[in-house]
């Protein structure tokens, strides 16, 4: 009886609005109602999804080294994310004499599972609501640092008030472009090991090509171990740690299913701006996301030419080189998406509504002008923006501008150190970050990445808006400036730590080139404070306004990389021409058949082991096959998620994992600024390929072993 309570009071909560468009957080579910789930086939009550005092669906959900998801499929701390959740981790651990991205790896025991150094998983202990508490110390008088100093104070009270003595990681953020306030509490673990992943030609299968496209073939998956103390607390790696007992892990569903039947995905979706203006819109799709594209492409090219000529460069560079053409084809598709799409004309249409309502008299001093202010904001930023973006391709892609800030500020620290004992612990501390720096570098690579960044943001960006320290460059000489310098390699880097002095390291090509790009940043953005804070506040009274606008419409919050839940459905595209379907017409998932029909011996994208293609030709497909008699690989619903869903699971009603989100589609890649229910899917591996993978294809039964399936 009280499960049937819980749960009638769950789906009265929810508005009359799609069941897939939403990243709600837990706590906001209640905020819906009028959506009658439970006839759409959820099975869970509210305290089952979340809470505080007992085991619920949030504690098998983690945040997967701070830009994925991930979740715990046993209870022994096993979890599963995507492959390119793990990329950079694997590529990390891997040699060319133990190519674990090429030739996959599985721990037979666990003693063989491999240390991911710096890889930390994040689980939510708690949420709560400040909104009233901060926003009881705002008024209207205040400007807008004022009001942002007394946020801050708040944010650090709540913080001391809720880590219990550092047991616990508190994070504040705003909501709703400021308008209501939520603290989040964080347990992290620090010692996660890699169990097992397939090879690239399954991780990867479809490289850059598919990429956003259906049909997609891909077993996007990495298996990692949580580990703790004896206490089951967080702790640095050990010997002696054991696997991590998480408070609830995910069933296994062997089970088929098909378009319409209900589901959900749980996790930590990045960034949405959905409430972006169509003037905010127009400056990312005609100048931001160009000048993205340009000097991504440019940073991939660079890459590219080492790695295909050194394996050992190809593996040293094949993260940061799929992070780059990740977003390079994702930046591309939204320009192409909100053009194809109208966004423009659809946000237009929201904004008339807005300010129709703005204009009345009761309104007009507050709002009347909010949108004029958001307009003139984006026009006078445009090629600040512009720079941004250029500036933002260089700074991540050229290692030597890094390098210099980094060990430039620990190098100094060093040289200003008289305490003997401070002095040597600043010595060790930066000889070890050198060491971690420069472990797979390539001098030859960043040299021309270096002079390419700059050759590009001299030619592209516009003069008004460049820094003055890049204008005049003498752009013949950069290679010899990099190799020149304090950082051009680690034993330069080591030698000047050994004999380090003032001077020298103010007088560094690269230093003082990176410090006066900075400086002038810094003085250019002094110039915009005033027009920021308008902004701010602005975008603030825009959404009040929007709410206040359009009565009766429940709004969600933009995504921030705070837990969220999505629910919806399996789903389907229509069938397109141009694309090989592989003899699937039910179109919401692909097969085996379909992989090795895209099989191309020895290219970089399509190939296949040999061992995946004999066990599909005696279909040995074993209990994972659907009763159809097919082996499914991945599958389509109508989810709601972003960047940072990456290994999110997708569950069926009662709260069984069915498949790990990894993709989504391009027809809808403007779907951060605006969700398009008509095309907007999710792309996902299914859990009965995973775990034929591990079984079948791996020989990693024991893995099996220690999951809870459902058949």
């Amino acid at each position: 009886m009280k499960k049937l309570f819980l749960l009638c009071t769950f789906l009265l909560s929810f508005v009359q609005m799609r069941a897939d468009e939403g990243m709600w957080l837990m706590m906001l579910v209640k905020r819906l109602n009028g959506q009658d789930l439970q006839k759409q086939g959820l099975k869970l009550t509210a305290e089952e999804i979340y809470s505080v005092n007992s085991s619920s669906l949030k504690d098998a959900i983690v945040q997967f080294g701070g830009g994925c998801t991930a979740e715990m499929v046993s209870k022994e701390g096993l979890l599963f994310t995507n492959h390119h959740c793990g990329y950079g981790q694997i590529a990390a651990l891997s040699t060319p004499e133990h190519d674990y991205l090429t030739d996959g790896f599985w721990a037979k025991k666990r003693s063989e599972e491999l240390p991911a150094k710096g890889l930390s998983v994040r689980f939510l202990v708690r949420m709560d609501d400040v909104t009233e508490r901060i926003n009881s110390k705002l008024n209207s008088t205040l400007t807008n640092v004022e009001r942002q100093a007394i946020i801050n104070a708040e944010y650090k009270a709540i913080q001391a008030e809720n880590s219990e003595n550092g047991k616990y990681v508190v994070s504040v953020k705003d909501f709703y472009n400021g308008n209501e306030f939520y603290y989040f509490v964080y347990q992290d673990y620090n010692d996660v090991r890699l169990v097992g992943t397939p090879p690239n030609s399954i991780g990867k299968f479809g490289g850059d090509t598919d990429n956003w496209e259906w049909p997609r073939h891909t077993g996007d998956f990495s298996v990692f171990r949580v580990y703790s103390d004896a206490a089951n607390n967080p702790a640095a790696f050990s010997a002696k740690n054991v696997p991590l007992k998480p408070k609830h892990h995910l069933p296994i569903s062997l089970k088929s299913f098909k378009p319409g039947d209900f589901s959900m995905i749980v996790g930590y979706p990045g960034r949405t701006n959905r409430y972006m203006t169509s003037y905010g819109i127009d400056q990312m799709v005609n100048k931001d996301y160009p000048a993205w594209v340009d000097a991504s492409k440019v940073a991939m090219d660079v890459m590219k030419s080492y790695m295909d000529k050194d394996q050992a460069t190809k593996l040293n560079y094949a993260s940061q080189y799929a992070g780059v053409a990740n977003y390079w084809k994702n930046r591309q598709g939204t320009i192409e998406s909100v053009k194809k799409n109208g966004t423009i004309e659809d946000k237009q249409k929201v904004e008339q509504v807005f300010q129709a309502w703005a204009n009345q008299e009761a309104n007009k001093a507050v709002y009347g002008d909010v949108l004029s202010s958001m307009q003139n904001y984006y026009t006078t930023t445009a090629a600040r923006g512009i720079e941004r973006n250029y500036a933002a391709q260089m700074t991540r892609n050229a290692k030597y501008f890094r390098y210099a800030v980094t060990l430039g500020t620990m190098y100094k620290a060093y040289i200003a150190e008289t305490d003997p004992t401070k002095k040597a612990e600043l010595k060790k501390t930066t000889a070890e970050r050198i060491d971690a720096l420069y472990e797979k570098f390539n001098p030859e690579l960043e040299q021309q990445m270096l002079e390419e960044m700059i050759t590009l943001y001299k030619k592209k960006v516009p003069f008004a808006a460049s820094s003055p320290a890049f204008r005049n460059i003498n752009l013949s000489i950069i290679d010899e400036v990099a190799k020149n310098s304090i950082f051009a390699t680690k034993e330069s880097a080591t030698h000047f730590l050994t004999f380090a002095y003032g001077p020298r390291l103010e007088q560094d090509p690269i230093y003082r080139l990176v410090n006066a790009y900075l400086e002038s940043s810094r003085t250019a953005d002094e110039k915009y404070v005033e027009l920021d804070n308008q902004f701010a506040d602005s975008n603030r009274l825009y959404f009040d306004g929007l709410r206040k606008s359009h009565p009766g419409k429940e709004f969600y919050p933009d995504a921030n990389s705070t837990m969220r839940i999505t629910f919806g459905k399996i789903s389907t595209l229509p069938i397109r021409d141009d694309r090989n379907y592989n003899g699937v017409t039910n179109n919401f998932y692909t097969d085996l058949d379909g992989t090795v029909a895209k099989y191309k011996k020895g290219d970089e994208e399509f190939d296949l082991p040999q061992r995946l293609i004999d066990l599909n030709a005696k279909k040995d497909y074993g209990q994972y096959a659907d009763p159809a008699g097919y082996l499914p690989v991945n599958f389509l619903s109508d989810h709601d998620i972003t960047g940072g869903n990456s290994g999110s699971p997708v569950l069926n009603g009662n709260g069984e994992l069915i498949g790990l989100a990894f993709d989504g589609n391009s027809e809808a890649l403007s779907g951060d600024i605006v969700f398009e229910k008509d095309w907007q899917k999710t792309i996902s591996v299914d859990a009965r390929y995973v775990l034929w993978i591990i079984d079948k294809f791996a020989g990693a039964g024991h893995l099996i072993e220690e999951m809870t399936i459902v058949k």
